[in-house]
């Protein structure tokens, strides 16, 4: 399940952004102020998120090495915002850089796993705290991210129902951005988005149990009703549930 970032991006797998509207200079951005060509830019942006939508739905697989021409020449771009796209992806933990030259695509292993989840679980509990809360502050109207997230929610039961793998995670990522979106917090978005790719590609390594689908549709129901404290609840037994199933399927865990 993405984090992945904005809450309208992942509706196609990707999310070029963070899921609160504002965004920290990530890893192989330019940095305010800097004189770089919108155009560039804007293909920079293009490659990474192509790039990574390959190493989510494994056309990349884990420890592939990824040569700047041959993907420059895959995605029909010139070889310098290529170059950034692989840089910023680095920066994300999608990719890693080789001792002498080049990236390849970075193996989970058992201890990053453990690691995403000690700081996915405190995030994505506060996220559905938050995101209840601002619900209850605004009744009796309904924030529109409330709308975003039935949607993302409706999304991932279709794909289950068709069967449709990479859709389903597509839209369970955009749940949990969408959560962080409602809960208004920048901050929060911000440090999501560094999780975001993360997230997307170990979601796409496993297939989420019916149990677990079930879980979205409560913590829904709970933050769309404004229950902070059961929000909350659901969310910490969801994550734990996720990691669990993680663990087992990558892992072989009993």
């Amino acid at each position: 399940m993405a984090y992945v970032a904005g809450s309208s991006a992942g509706r196609n797998g990707t999310r070029p952004g963070g899921p609160g509207g504002e965004r920290a200079t990530a890893p192989g951005r330019p940095a305010p102020g800097a004189d770089v060509r919108p155009e560039r830019t804007s293909l920079s942006v293009r490659a990474r998120d192509a790039v990574r939508q390959r190493i989510v739905d494994r056309r990349y697989p884990q420890g592939a090495r990824l040569v700047e021409r041959e993907v420059a020449e895959e995605l029909r771009m010139s070889r310098v915002p290529v170059r950034e796209a692989l840089r910023a992806l680095v920066g994300e933990g999608l990719l890693e850089l080789l001792p002498h030259s080049g990236v390849r695509v970075r193996r989970l292993e058992r201890a990053d796993v453990e690691h995403l989840y000690e700081v996915w679980e405190p995030l994505a509990v506060q996220a559905s705290r938050l995101a209840a809360r601002r619900v209850a502050g605004s009744a009796p109207v309904e924030p529109p991210g409330v709308t975003a997230l039935r949607a993302s929610l409706d999304r991932a039961e279709e794909a289950a129902s068709d069967d449709e793998g990479t859709r389903e995670v597509a839209a369970h990522t955009a749940f949990h951005e969408d959560i962080v979106a409602l809960s208004g917090n920048p901050m929060l978005a911000r440090t999501m988005e560094q999780l975001s790719g993360q997230l997307q590609l170990l979601f796409g390594m496993q297939e989420e149990p019916q149990h677990m689908r079930a879980q979205h549709a409560v913590m829904f129901r709970y933050i769309a009703a404004g229950d902070e404290e059961s929000a909350a609840a659901s969310t910490l037994l969801h994550v734990r549930d996720s990691r669990a199933v993680a663990l087992r399927s990558l892992f072989d865990d009993a």
